[in-house]
């Protein structure tokens, strides 16, 4: 039987004022996956590390978009699917993206690529679905393209990568866990207009801060009006974290995805450490654990071992 390895990195979805529709790929944490080939038709998910995942392959973000594809083909085919869970669901940072993602990144190689990136992204957002119940990109896309990606549309689906930024990025993930279901529960269904204005403002300069690779608009541009002052009171030491970083030379960040991670890019690897150390001190000072990684805009997204 054909198998596989796959590494399916960590994301950063909304960029701050880009929800839904922007994100970026990480080089850590990821999730290791080895995928299987198999002969006849179902899926079978196991977690490799003791993580409790769902063994219904039907409510398993890997498991689910690859019900999709056996549908589809209408072959005698199906997949085991092993996962190192590195990523934890709720942190903020792509956990359920990455489990879809890489299991059709797997996938579509033991087919023979038969698919093009459109496409597995298309299957990889039944995964996103199972996880919040509603199928969005902004995580999978980065995650398969690596880079940055802009979803102009869902339906039709429309993909525009962007050229990344030689930036560093810099992820706290206080070790508490918000439902990406929940922290859509909590926003608004309306927002005032002056709002959404200075929003629209801020998604265009910062997607001309990064096709002119202009750093200083790209720091300028990442405010959020509408959906960081709801989601920020479900993380302790926001403010504060937000405030310090940026005084210790950050262009800019906030909330990773629904959280509770936070990101913060900068210029260079040094000022990067300086967020790290900024970050650590606000969750040491709430004695709340937290793990920090520091890491270059990822461009090359999963990867077949």
């Amino acid at each position: 039987m054909k198998s596989c390895t796959v590494y399916a990195p960590g994301t950063v979805a909304n960029l701050v004022c880009g929800f839904d529709i922007l994100g970026l790929c990480l080089s850590a944490p990821a999730d290791k996956m080895e995928v299987t080939l198999l002969n006849e038709r179902k899926v079978i998910v196991k977690s490799a590390d003791g993580y409790p995942l769902p063994e219904d392959p039907a409510l398993n973000t890997a498991g689910a978009p690859l019900l999709e594809i056996i549908k589809d083909l209408n072959e005698e085919i199906g997949f085991e699917v092993l996962i190192y869970k590195n990523i934890k669901p709720g942190s903020g940072v792509g956990s359920s993206a990455a489990s879809a993602a890489g299991a059709v990144v797997a996938a579509n190689h033991l087919l023979g690529n038969p698919f093009s990136k459109t496409q597995q992204i298309q299957y990889a957002m039944w995964g996103e679905k199972v996880a919040s119940g509603v199928k969005h990109a902004d995580n999978v896309a980065p995650c398969i393209y690596g880079g940055i990606t802009l979803i102009r549309s869902i339906n039709p689906l429309d993909i525009i990568p962007l050229p990344a930024p030689d930036l560093y990025v810099t992820v706290v993930h206080p070790q508490i866990e918000v439902r990406t279901a929940d922290a859509r529960a909590i926003l608004k269904h309306q927002i005032e207009l002056k709002n959404a204005i200075k929003q629209w403002g801020n998604i265009a300069g910062l997607v001309a801060g990064i096709l002119k690779n202009d750093v200083e608009l790209i720091g300028r541009s990442l405010e959020d009006h509408i959906i960081e002052p709801i989601r920020s009171q479900l993380i302790p030491g926001f403010a504060d974290l937000k405030r310090n970083c940026l005084s210790a030379g950050a262009l800019g960040g906030g909330i990773s995805g629904s959280g509770p991670s936070i990101f913060m890019l900068s210029k260079n690897e040094e000022t990067a450490e300086k967020v790290k150390a900024e970050m650590q001190k606000i969750y040491t000072n709430l004695q709340v654990d937290s793990h920090t990684y520091i890491s270059k805009i990822n461009q090359q997204g999963c990867t077949i071992a």
